[in-house]
């Protein structure tokens, strides 16, 4: 009862309602709560206080600041949080500001990869092994349609062009898919598509591809849950995924350095995260370990879409 009584105390400040609808419906840091809000920090502080010790959010470490969202706990609070939206007249403007918000470190992410392209093929990047991406070739069963889901710079695309009926390749940052289309060009590339999107909603149609490809991606996109989500829509029935990404590590200049929203995955959030999403036929292992400090992890998964 005790717990019960302190749980609607909280609940009784309309801006820890505020605050509760927010990180409801994504992660936030005290700096984003902050300018979505416009309170001082120590009154955001105080507020993520006492909402965490009544064990209604929880929060990860990511940089130099933590992320906060609803415990998975408390999602029976949906029906609370549903009339509070209806009686807090701030609880829209807060909506679309926290999605300006969540559009900034999108674009900060968009800007690096701008910043860098047509030079990441030269340039070292974490996980982008050879011998990994080898493993999953000799898995793939050719002519299909693949989609190259963050394709970067399109040289991934390309070689699966050579034996792909063919390849559509998705990537957020405009001037990426610029290079990788001057790329394909001058190879002489008739059946690679190179398109601007977000894999959290991709550009292609229900059911329009055979094998959908995540080569060192997933780590970049803010909710892997929906890209993989958007992976099992555009499959046809009997689609594979195939990721590619870097195993869990405490690399923490990577989010600056390479713009990593993820420090990698276990085999178990992947597989986890596929299921959810409605695939089967899981598999997972770790197929390459960098010789150099900080000795990054590759790890491969894979699933099938039912028929």
């Amino acid at each position: 009862m005790t717990s019960i009584i302190k749980i609607l105390r909280v609940l009784a400040d309309p801006n820890r309602l505020r605050i509760l609808l927010l990180l409801a419906a994504e992660e936030l840091s005290v700096a984003e709560l902050q300018e979505i809000l416009s309170m001082g920090q120590s009154t955001i502080s105080t507020h993520l206080a006492q909402l965490r010790l009544a064990g209604l959010v929880e929060d990860r470490r990511t940089g130099k600041s933590s992320l906060y969202k609803l415990t998975a706990s408390h999602a029976t609070l949906a029906g609370i949080l549903a009339e509070a939206r209806q009686q807090i007249p701030e609880s829209e403007a807060d909506s679309q500001a926290m999605r300006h918000t969540v559009q900034k470190r999108q674009d900060k992410m968009r800007a690096f990869f701008d910043s860098v392209a047509g030079r990441l093929g030269k340039d070292y990047v974490p996980g982008r092994s050879w011998k990994a991406m080898a493993e999953a070739l000799l898995r793939l069963m050719p002519p299909m349609v693949v989609a190259d889901l963050g394709c970067g710079e399109g040289s991934f695309a390309l070689l699966l062009s050579q034996s792909a009926k063919q390849v559509i390749a998705v990537d957020s940052s405009a001037r990426m898919i610029e290079v990788s289309r001057d790329l394909a060009l001058r190879h002489g590339v008739r059946n690679a598509d190179f398109r601007l999107g977000d894999m959290e909603s991709l550009p292609i149609d229900d059911r329009a591809v055979d094998l959908v490809f995540f080569s060192q991606s997933l780590h970049h996109a803010l909710h892997p849950r929906r890209a993989l989500q958007e992976a099992f829509r555009i499959l046809s029935p009997g689609g594979r995924v195939v990721i590619l990404d870097l195993v869990k590590h405490r690399f923490e200049e990577a989010r600056e350095i390479y713009a990593d929203e993820w420090l990698g995955f276990s085999e178990s959030e992947l597989e986890s995260m596929l299921q959810q999403a409605g695939f089967m036929q899981l598999q997972s292992s770790v197929v390459h370990k960098e010789p150099e400090t900080p000795h990054f992890q590759s790890l491969l998964a894979l699933g099938t879409k039912p028929r």
